[in-house]
């Protein structure tokens, strides 16, 4: 039943891309911006653990996944059995230990037999794969991650710790000598070892951002909205007025 139910949504999306107007004008580059924000609706959904928009969004982008490989398709590249084939030989090719006979101690090893795989296949390093698009804080915890399953990593998190004091201080120290790049470079340090120190504590620092962010901007509507009761504008308040209220979302939010 899921596979004709699966063949019958990409004809209704074949359909679309021949007598819609709109879906015969997109290519590949047109709809990707709208497939990076459809990931991130879905992450938006799992993060809400709202499981009825995460069923729809995760529909959406399926959507896109299907859109995508019909548009390929038209100029010969691939199908979606192509799509489907690739990713089904990489996950048994990846999984020795599920479909062949290695044998592995826990999910530490998984991931280091992961990489050395990945080497295998024709990688030139191990930090190979890791989209330029990503998110610089989500990117610099992927290339620590991958380093790290072949070994190059800290030992301790107390040295971690140190780390992240030391670039505190470099950055802190070429605040007065006029060198922007140097500066810029010292304050991407800093946040690099607190990425580092996050993995170490088993923290997402991708995740602890979006929590602050979120927070910030529940906090902040509420200094917002205080503002507007006393009938003003935030432009006519102060920072004392607006510290009082802030101080006290934090006893909401």
């Amino acid at each position: 039943m899921t596979g004709n139910k699966f063949n019958e949504f990409v004809e209704i999306v074949k359909r679309l891309r021949k007598e819609c107007p709109w879906d015969r004008e997109q290519t590949n580059d047109s709809i990707k911006a709208a497939t990076i924000e459809e990931a991130y609706e879905v992450v938006e959904a799992i993060e809400k653990k709202n499981f009825e928009e995460l069923k729809n969004e995760l529909g959406d982008l399926l959507l896109h996944v299907v859109f995508h490989t019909i548009i390929a398709s038209e100029t010969q590249n691939f199908k979606i059995n192509d799509v489907i084939d690739s990713i089904q030989e990489k996950l048994v090719r990846r999984h020795p230990h599920v479909f062949g006979e290695v044998k592995v101690s826990g999910s530490d090893e998984v991931k280091k037999n992961w990489e050395t795989i990945k080497l295998d296949e024709g990688r030139n390093s191990v930090l190979d794969g890791i989209p330029e698009m990503l998110p610089a804080l989500q990117r610099a915890h992927r290339l620590q991650e991958k380093a790290a399953k072949v070994g190059f990593d800290w030992e301790k998190k107390e040295d971690v710790w140190k780390k992240v004091i030391e670039e505190v201080e470099e950055m802190h120290l070429s605040e007065g000598e006029g060198n922007y790049d140097k500066l810029e470079d010292e304050i991407g340090d800093v946040f690099f070892a607190l990425v580092n120190y996050a993995r170490f504590l088993g923290v997402n620092p991708e995740n602890a951002l979006r929590r602050t962010n979120s927070k910030f901007i529940h906090r902040f509507s509420y200094v917002e909205s205080k503002i507007k009761d006393l009938g003003k504008k935030l432009a006519d308040s102060n920072l004392q007025e607006m510290d009082k209220y802030w101080e006290e979302s934090k006893k909401i939010v």
